[in-house]
């Protein structure tokens, strides 16, 4: 019987699973409803491309409706960003959350969501129902004429 000495193991990527941070639960803050969250979204935009480019973001929630982080999922042109449903889950499962904000900017000051908008919106919530996170809220977010929920009229 011939034994494994020469056979040589092929080398593979580990992944790790790990969630960090340095903010106690007890600083994290709480949403409650949709201007909850436009506040801590706009508190990190980059208010200098906010009529410039789109950018797509998601807020990730705990149990508590606490904020886990906020992450940059795409940058885009002045009319459109790709959005990669796996990149908003994969950093959802990373962090163990519950629930998730998703947030993007309209450039132009336009607070009408788009069709492609609406479609994003239903693939992402599907997605969230299979992995048991839901998606509470969608913003469109603008400099000066203020922000569109889709929770708030009743598009979730």
């Amino acid at each position: 019987m011939e034994t494994s000495k020469n056979i040589i193991a092929p080398k593979v990527a580990e992944i790790e699973l790990v969630y960090k941070t340095k903010v106690k639960a007890s600083d994290r803050p709480k949403i409650t409803r949709s201007d909850d969250a436009k506040t801590i979204l706009m508190d990190n935009w980059d208010t200098d491309k906010i009529e410039f480019i789109e950018q797509f973001k998601v807020m990730y929630l705990n149990r508590n409706s606490k904020v886990t982080g906020i992450v940059e999922i795409s940058t885009g042109g002045t009319s459109a960003t790709i959005v990669d449903v796996k990149l908003i889950y994969a950093g959802a499962l990373k962090a163990n959350v519950s629930s998730i904000i998703l947030a993007h900017n309209h450039p132009s000051g336009n607070l009408k969501p788009s069709h492609q908008d609406i479609r994003l919106t239903e693939k992402l919530k599907k997605a969230g129902e299979i992995l048991d996170i839901s998606i509470i809220d969608h913003l469109i977010i603008t400099k000066d004429n203020g922000y569109f929920s889709f929770a708030d009229e009743g598009l979730l």
